[in-house]
């Protein structure tokens, strides 16, 4: 059998119609071994991108097939899958395409959370129809048409059924908690986020999907979908990205390393290595701003959207003229290190 794109074992959640809600993948894998690729015959597999729902017999044979072709850790992992009370799949994914169903939706978010691809790293075209918007309890996923039977069931026999939140993204934290970082807040970092070592989430801070942080970093605000920051950088209180989804068009926002957002500043454009924008100010690719020299003295005018990507600038706004400013940036950014050790 040829190359595969992605594979994952997994356990998940139907609704009483026997469609998907949430899948679990405990070890997804990208590029897996050709030895997996051909175990996988006896799950039924045989080309594409396919969600395979497997009975609990079924997933034990693949098992036997993994261990055969020598793929201990995935051989282990569907041995312990055999025995759930929950609907089982195998997904397999041939090629990076738009996914076509909610287990493969759910495949391609732990890619993601697992640090196996990064944002922008894998084809999410399409991805909301997949992903069912329904109530995340202390449940587990529940259909929002099957929500009030299941909440008047709990209170027959004494208890409560907590909806944390009712949503298209679960938690991340529910699936995986990658190595060496800290999430002061777990309900702000959404499934498909990727977190980088050393990278520390305080209580306000927020990441979305297919967005994430090189690590180490400070977040205490909003790294919205799409967006990518690099090692070092930090970003304020309430300070904001603007997402490829809401405005930002075909430009892919970002901040490169060592990067600082002071409390309630935003930005529009990408930027480059060891840029700051000072508290409060939001700079979008419209911007107006005043090129200064060495000597703090006004060069020229641009548009904010050229500057894109460049490196060691501040913005800041004039206190006087309110006039939003550029000039080089000489102080860089050192994160405390003992802060971002998350062991």
């Amino acid at each position: 059998m040829s190359n595969l794109y992605s594979v994952g074992l997994g356990v998940g959640t139907h609704n009483q119609n026997g469609e998907w809600l949430e899948v679990f993948y405990p070890q997804p894998l990208l590029n897996p071994s050709a030895a997996l690729a051909d175990a996988l015959a006896a799950a039924g597999y045989k080309d594409g991108n396919q969600a395979l729902a497997l009975s609990n017999a079924q997933m034990a044979e693949l098992a036997s097939a993994l261990e055969q072709a020598g793929e201990a850790e995935q051989a282990a992992i569907a041995k312990q899958l055999a025995s759930a009370e929950r609907p089982l799949v195998a997904t397999v994914l041939a090629a990076d395409e738009a996914p076509s169903s909610t287990p493969e939706a759910y495949l391609k978010l732990h890619l993601i959370s697992h640090r196996l691809v990064r944002p922008h790293g894998t084809n999410l075209s399409g991805i909301f129809p997949l992903l069912p918007n329904v109530a995340w309890t202390n449940q587990g996923a529940i259909d929002l048409a099957e929500l009030p039977q299941r909440q008047l069931q709990a209170r027959l026999t004494g208890e409560l059924l907590e909806v944390s939140c009712v949503d298209k993204f679960p938690k991340m934290s529910n699936y995986v908690v990658p190595a060496g970082v800290r999430i002061a807040h777990t309900a702000r970092v959404r499934l498909g986020a990727y977190l980088g070592e050393g990278t520390t989430i305080m209580h306000e801070g927020f990441v979305n999907f297919n967005a994430g942080t090189e690590g180490p970093g400070m977040i205490e605000g909003r790294v919205s979908a799409g967006v990518m920051v690099g090692a070092g950088s930090d970003l304020g209180g309430s300070a904001s990205t603007m997402g490829t989804l809401s405005g930002g068009g075909n430009i892919i926002i970002s901040l490169g390393k060592e990067c600082l957002l002071g409390a309630n500043a935003g930005v529009g454009i990408p930027l480059g290595d060891r840029c700051t924008v000072e508290a409060g100010l939001y700079i979008t690719a419209g911007t107006v701003v005043q090129l200064l020299d060495e000597q703090g003295q006004p060069l020229d005018t641009v548009k904010a959207r050229d500057l894109a990507s460049k490196s060691d600038l501040l913005f800041r706004r004039n206190s006087k003229t309110g006039a939003v400013e550029c000039k080089a940036n000489k102080n860089a950014i050192a994160l405390n290190e003992e802060l971002h050790t998350n062991n």
